[in-house]
């Protein structure tokens, strides 16, 4: 019998993303279609973003149009769709909650995922589209999983849908005060305490209550958060919920972050051209950034959100000794925090002939500095996953990480005996600048041994970071329920 599996997130890559949310859900769903073959009808949905561009717009069918009833709101809904890589997109159209100029960060920000959730649900009765399963994620598609088990559960068609809740990161929860209950969210008095923790509305918390499974992004990660230093207060919930949370690695699109194929990076390679090829596009890097064209000098990257659970007050305590000890290149990619792209800021002007700080997010740029990075550093206070690290592997830039989550759970430690390499990449333990100065020098110590350190990128660049071990375990999980 065909599953049928849709997919909720609020968003997906190449249509509208910010982070590794977009591009998990532009990547999963196509990766369980594939290796479900034809036993799989599987879909996702996203709102219509006013950032989506016109050439995906021009491609859109339209599905369905009716109103959505959200407490007194009777709301326009139309819905169009795409399909790619055999997977159907839906888009929720409602122009005055999405024709926005970004994702996220506005005042009415509950009111319009609860929209979005509700309208989710509608859809599906308009288009006689009942799942099997339902896969909510994150705090923006938590209301679907609480509204099916509340509103829809005896509605003809959904008697038999189960629901995946996937938490990506635990620190954003969806908290609102009190009096959105009803008036935002449509929930009356009797859900009062499923929707109340902490003394507010607490969107995830109420999706785990409603969930017939929960996931998170790494093994390690989904024992972190039953823990009060990773859980950002959700531990009780979680431990009184245990019994249906799993960890599973997320993984990278193998098409999309390909150095053989990428049309973006300066000279494509494999595995066989790290000593060629990787080599030149540190220096047309070099070149196009005004820095001094050497192949000869360690090029160290990092690419960022500029927070400090990025381990950024790590970075910032070593910067110049790092530097002005060191025979390297630093380059720093992200936008974030202001104390961090102030400081970044200016070390690039304090060591101009060392160092770049381009303080903006540009997926383009990022993949030329992954192809031009000897080394990757990411020494993350916490991280539910991470990407960077698989996206630097697959380029050959070679990850430095602190073991925390999923950095624990992809990265290990390289330690060389009888001229045998294990591990792929340095990882260090405590959160400390002491560590992370102490595994970076141990990493260019190993750069000066170019023979050596051409194995390590090899093996590096080996590691399988793609969804087809991930996707099995996914696929498990959906036949447990």
């Amino acid at each position: 019998m065909m599953k049928k599996i849709l997919y909720i997130g609020s968003e997906v890559m190449p249509f509208a993303a910010t982070g590794g949310l977009g591009d998990v859900l532009g990547s999963l769903p196509a990766a369980i279609k594939s290796k479900e073959k034809g036993n799989a009808d599987i879909r996702v949905v996203l709102p219509l973003y006013g950032t989506v561009s016109e050439e995906w717009r021009s491609r859109m069918k339209d599905e369905a149009v009716f109103n959505v009833q959200l407490c007194w709101r009777n709301l326009y809904c139309g819905v169009k769709s795409i399909v790619k890589d055999d997977v159907t997109y839906y888009f929720i159209d409602n122009e005055y909650y999405f024709k926005r100029s970004a994702l996220y960060g506005f005042y009415d920000d509950g009111e319009r995922f609860a929209y979005f959730c509700k309208a989710v649900m509608e859809m599906m009765i308009n288009l006689e589209f009942y799942p099997d399963i339902i896969h909510a994620n994150d705090w923006q598609a938590a209301m679907t999983v609480v509204y099916l088990n509340t509103k829809y559960r005896y509605i003809s068609g959904f008697e038999n849908t189960k629901s995946v809740y996937t938490i990506h990161n635990i620190e954003y929860q969806g908290k609102f005060g009190f009096s959105t209950l009803s008036d935002i969210f449509d929930m009356g008095p009797e859900y009062y305490s499923l929707m109340r923790y902490d003394d507010c509305i607490n969107l995830m918390k109420a999706a785990i209550e409603c969930a017939d499974k929960v996931s998170t992004v790494s093994p390690t990660y989904a024992q972190e958060i039953k823990t009060p230093e990773y859980s950002h207060g959700l531990h009780y919930v979680l431990e009184q919920n245990s019994h249906k949370l799993t960890g599973i690695l997320n993984g990278i699109d193998y098409d999309y972050y390909n150095p053989a194929k990428d049309p973006v990076i300066f000279k494509n390679y494999d595995r066989r051209g790290i000593s060629g090829a990787k080599p030149q596009n540190k220096v047309e890097f070099q070149k196009e950034y005004a820095l001094p064209e050497r192949k000869d000098v360690p090029l160290l990257a990092i690419i960022s959100r500029l927070a400090t659970h990025k381990g950024l007050d790590l970075v910032e305590e070593i910067a110049y000794n790092l530097v002005d000890n060191n025979d390297i290149q630093l380059v720093i990619l992200g936008k974030g925090e202001q104390r961090y792209e102030s400081f970044f800021a200016e070390l690039e002007r304090n060591r101009h002939d060392k160092v770049r700080s381009v303080l903006l997010y540009d997926r383009d740029l990022s993949k030329k500095i992954y192809a031009a990075a000897d080394f990757f550093i990411m020494p993350s206070k916490s991280e539910p996953c991470g990407l960077s690290q698989m996206i630097a592997s697959r380029y050959g830039a070679v990850p430095i990480v602190r073991q925390t989550g999923g950095l624990y759970d992809s990265i290990k430690n390289c330690e060389i005996i009888d001229g045998e390499i294990s591990g792929n990449g340095f990882a260090f333990g405590d959160y400390s600048s002491y560590a992370l100065y102490e595994k970076i020098g141990e990493a260019l110590s190993l750069w000066q041994d170019k023979p050596t350190f051409r194995k390590l990128v090899a093996k590096v660049m080996g590691t399988d970071f793609s969804w087809n071990n991930s996707a099995s375990k996914y696929m498990e999980m959906y036949n447990s329920l």
